[in-house]
């Protein structure tokens, strides 16, 4: 939990870890369901068991607490995707192993990926590009990590900008996570590919998989 420390004074770093993790988690779950503006600083503090002027005394500001709570996301995410970025398994598996993280960490996290979302729909421009430059570059060097790998050691097409395969790659695995996670794509995830799709994650995984590997793999 690195990431939040960019965010918080240091009296949030001194109380005990398990009061930490109950604020970051009450405060993701109100920002991902009623947005940055609408969200209730009074509300998260209530539900915390701790003072308004506590978490003044944790956070500068509303903001600063926002992108300590999306941080505290990310932070849990990077350290599952580095450990397979960083494996020395062939880069097909290591890809395969990527798309069942994004399923399985969007159903078990549900709430921090409807946070992303929501964030990525939020109006406050200065406050999506903060987000986008914590978050996105934790994927995006993760992802063009493995592609690199993937052309050195001949497994994936030499033609194709990593950068550019990074941000594909990464297009679809959020839209997947965003299925899994919010209503909206859930249904829309149901229109295509049927409603039991839900069940069928490896019916799921095996296709996402066959459309990577079309567009990146040597032929």
């Amino acid at each position: 939990m690195e990431g939040y420390k960019l965010y918080c004074k240091p009296t949030f770093e001194n109380i005990p870890e398990e009061k930490r993790r109950k604020i970051l988690e009450i405060a993701v779950r109100e920002f991902a369901y009623c947005g940055f503006e609408n969200a209730n600083i009074n509300v998260i503090a209530k539900k915390a068991e701790v003072s308004v002027g506590s978490l003044y005394k944790y956070f500068d500001t509303k903001t600063d607490l926002f992108l300590t709570s999306v941080n505290y996301g990310i932070d849990n995410l990077k350290t599952i995707i580095d450990a397979v970025t960083n494996s020395d398994e062939d880069v097909m598996r290591r890809l395969e192993k990527i798309v069942r993280i994004a399923i399985e960490f969007s159903r078990i996290n549900s709430v921090l990926i409807r946070l992303y979302n929501e964030v990525t729909s939020e109006s406050n421009a200065e406050l999506a590009d903060r987000i986008a430059s914590d978050m996105e570059t934790v994927t995006a060097a993760a992802y063009k990590k493995v592609i690199m790998d993937g052309q050195a050691a001949g497994e994936i097409r030499k033609d194709i900008d990593p950068g550019m395969a990074a941000f594909f790659v990464d297009n679809l695995l959020m839209n997947i996570q965003f299925s899994y996670a919010c209503d909206y794509y859930k249904k829309r995830y149901e229109i295509y590919a049927g409603k039991d799709i839900f069940q069928r994650d490896e019916f799921a995984v095996q296709n996402i998989l066959s459309f990577i590997k079309s567009a990146l793999k040597m032929n």
